[in-house]
């Protein structure tokens, strides 16, 4: 929420002044905000207390497998006794430990193979052994843990490992303070890597932002290309229909133009043969025409001035007949 929000919404703003005196920034009242506080303590307490003891238990385990590791001869020695005792006080008390019987259980109900916790307890050494390795245990304690810490502070600090033992030793008093400036270094990498990682998430989410601008900008292109390719290939489409359109008009036209030469010239055929057969009957009238005209000068050459008369007749017909003819050779052709 931001203080331009605030702003356009006072009485939201009144709202949470007014609940900010009742609950805390998490929403929880003062009350519950102290019984989970005094939790919190009691939960940190015990897990200290944990801590604590489990700590000295591995550390005692490391003393025990050190030694159980570092022996070469079997020779039973006190410090043999000693070890051997504390191992075996161990693994009695890690035993019941694992056994977790509950303290209802009835006298009659028998626990893991039917052992219980006192009777595990039974395999305890002898008290005197107990009380000698208690009287040494804190020196051996000590001990494990002055060398544990020397090669933790000669793995962090490789050349104090040939200093004499009263500078290691006022090293080593500083050794919690060099461990936790490693364990802050190492949270501050831990959460500048987290940052980064925060950072590196959203360039990521702003690079498939852009990516994905980018991809819708090359669909547009691709699409309004497309769209140009498509009109240039109707538009060949379109001219290729047309001529085959036109080409198939032509074919048309030519098979209506030969049938209709046909027709013209079947009509003119027959126009032709009309006009032949009206000939060759003007061409028989004028022949016979000529008969009689022929004869008719030879019956009347007697006549005189009638047959020059007659004669320019006959000359009349001839031509006639010439030009009859000659028009029917035309129209035979």
């Amino acid at each position: 929420m931001t203080e331009e929000d605030l702003i356009q919404n006072p009485q939201f703003c009144k709202l949470l002044a007014t609940l900010s005196q009742h609950v805390d920034r998490t929403g929880l009242t003062q009350h519950l905000r102290r019984d989970l506080e005094k939790a919190e303590r009691e939960l940190h307490s015990q897990r200290l207390s944990w801590l604590r003891v489990e700590s000295v238990h591995r550390v005692l385990r490391e003393i025990v497998q050190e030694n159980r590791f570092s022996k070469v001869s079997s020779a039973r020695t006190a410090e043999d006794k000693f070890f051997s005792t504390l191992e075996q006080c161990l693994a009695v008390g890690q035993c019941v430990r694992q056994m977790d019987i509950s303290s209802d259980i009835s006298e009659h109900h028998s626990g893991i193979l039917g052992l219980t916790a006192d009777r595990v307890k039974r395999q305890m050494p002898p008290e005197q052994d107990i009380m000698q390795m208690k009287q040494r245990l804190p020196s051996e304690l000590l001990q494990h843990l002055k060398r544990k810490a020397a090669s933790i502070l000669t793995y962090y600090q490789p050349e104090w490992e040939n200093e004499n033992e009263g500078l290691r030793s006022v090293k080593l008093s500083k050794l919690p303070e060099l461990l936790d400036g490693e364990q802050k270094k190492a949270k501050s990498l831990t959460e500048r890597n987290g940052e980064n990682a925060t950072l590196l998430q959203r360039q990521a989410h702003a690079y498939l932002s852009e990516l994905l601008k980018c991809v819708n900008v090359l669909q547009c292109l691709v699409l309004d290309l497309r769209l140009k390719a498509q009109k240039d290939l109707d538009r060949k489409k379109i001219e290729y229909f047309e001529g085959k359109c036109e080409i198939g008009l032509q074919k048309i036209r030519a098979e209506m133009l030969e049938v209709q030469l046909d027709t013209y010239t079947r009509d003119k055929i027959a126009a032709h043969k009309k006009i032949t057969e009206k000939l060759n009957a003007d061409l028989k009238s004028s022949e016979m025409d000529k008969q009689a005209v022929e004869s008719k000068l030879a019956s009347f050459e007697i006549y005189g001035k009638d047959f020059e008369a007659l004669a320019e007749e006959y000359s009349r017909l001839r031509q006639e007949i010439a030009t009859k003819s000659w028009a029917l050779k035309e129209f035979s052709t």
